[in-house]
């Protein structure tokens, strides 16, 4: 029996989350549910599943909660502090990490530090703080299991050989609902279509952030840190349909890929279950239901956030929790209607160009430069010529 703190739990992964508690409540028990602001669902959770210790992160949000906490008899946790205390309670073995954006990588730390196993659904963690986590994880002997699909996939497929006789990743994406419109028509992109991704359903962020594929970009990064494996041995590959979550090519030529529907609940159940493999709650796979898989090179001039990534990498130091921070800040001003689709990642290449690193840095260094570029891309929005920055 594995016993659970999900951060984010009313989230999308969250929600996937719970219904796999559900499918198999002989093996999984909720002991702690964190939310950000969502009051109400995580007071609806609380009293389904009668958690010891809820956490709100906003701390406005704790009058709501007590409004419609029912029957809810546990501890409440608000403020900045209430995810990384949860992620240490001692009545947990796993924290399930599905907050989105930075606000992953402090309660992550907090849950290595008490020594829990961590299923990761925040790219984010790895792409800020990945030096950070990784040695704490080695030196507290924590496992970091992968829930985001892509990963998920690349995890069992290494299992198929040697770490030296692994010759390249593949790691799939669908390239968004824009991977054939006409360039000169991005400036027209509007919220509801970069909300419409054709095969996933997810929350607004990484939607728009699989548009642009950040996502990718920051896929990338997270491969590197989980994988112990050089960017260059990462190749991105357009694939559609979304059935191959992700492959693996070996020294002697052989693809090892994992198939699946494209649902979450796969790898969710995974990383919970984590080595067993038991039957699921989704619609099982069928290969013969699948007609046709396609696989594309992706054209960098569509989507400049792959060579952007590539170049963070290399430049390493602070530069990717700049790379973070500016897509957070730039994305959340093209869902507020403030600036165009193309707007964000020049708004983010900006901020990378005119960052100044710092060597070694520490969680208070990066929590700065996170602050420095979410400032940066929100005052070069307000510029009439400041998008005229890509490098």
């Amino acid at each position: 029996m594995h016993s659970l703190v999900i951060l984010g739990s009313t989230g999308s992964i969250g929600e996937n989350v719970l219904k796999i508690v559900d499918a198999h409540p002989d093996r999984l028990r909720v002991v702690g549910l964190a939310a950000h602001s969502r009051a109400a669902r995580l007071a609806e959770q609380a009293a389904r599943y009668r958690p010891l210790v809820v956490a709100l992160a906003d701390e406005s949000a704790k009058e709501e909660f007590h409004a419609a906490r029912g029957t809810f008899s546990g501890k409440l946790l608000t403020g900045p502090s209430a995810l990384p205390e949860i992620a240490g309670i001692p009545e947990a073995d796993t924290v399930v990490v599905a907050v989105v954006g930075s606000a992953g990588y402090h309660p992550t730390l907090a849950a290595i530090e008490a020594g829990k196993r961590i299923c990761l659904a925040n790219k984010e963690t790895l792409v800020v703080a990945g030096a950070i986590v990784m040695d704490a994880a080695r030196r507290k002997g924590v496992e970091i299991l992968p829930i985001d699909s892509e990963h998920s996939a690349i995890w069992q497929c290494l299992k198929c050989g040697r770490p030296s006789e692994v010759d390249r990743i593949l790691l799939t994406g669908s390239g968004g609902p824009f991977r054939t419109r006409p360039l000169d028509t991005f400036p027209a992109i509007t919220k509801a279509e970069a909300l419409a991704h054709p095969n996933w359903q997810m929350g607004a962020k990484i939607t728009i952030d699989s548009a642009t594929m950040m996502n990718k970009a920051f896929e990338i990064i997270e491969a590197v840190w989980l994988f112990n494996i050089a960017a260059d041995k990462i190749e991105v590959v357009l694939h559609p349909q979304s059935i191959i979550h992700s492959a693996v090519r070996f020294a002697d030529g052989s693809v090892l890929a994992q198939m699946g529907n494209p649902d979450m609940k796969l790898p969710i159940q995974h990383a919970l279950l984590y080595p067993e493999r038991l039957p699921a709650p989704q619609q099982l796979f069928k290969l013969a239901d699948c007609a046709d898989l396609s696989f594309e090179k992706p054209d960098e001039s569509r989507y400049p956030a792959l060579p952007l990534a590539r170049r963070v990498i290399e430049l390493g130091h602070t530069y990717p929790a700049v790379l973070n921070a500016a897509d957070e800040a730039a994305v959340e001003l093209f869902l507020a209607g403030r600036i165009s689709f193309p707007d964000i990642l020049k708004l983010v290449a900006g901020a990378v160009k005119w960052h100044k690193p710092l060597a070694n840095p520490d969680l208070d260094d990066l929590d700065q430069v996170g602050t420095w570029a979410a400032d940066w891309v929100r005052a070069a929005a307000k510029k009439t010529n400041a998008l005229d920055i890509m490098p």
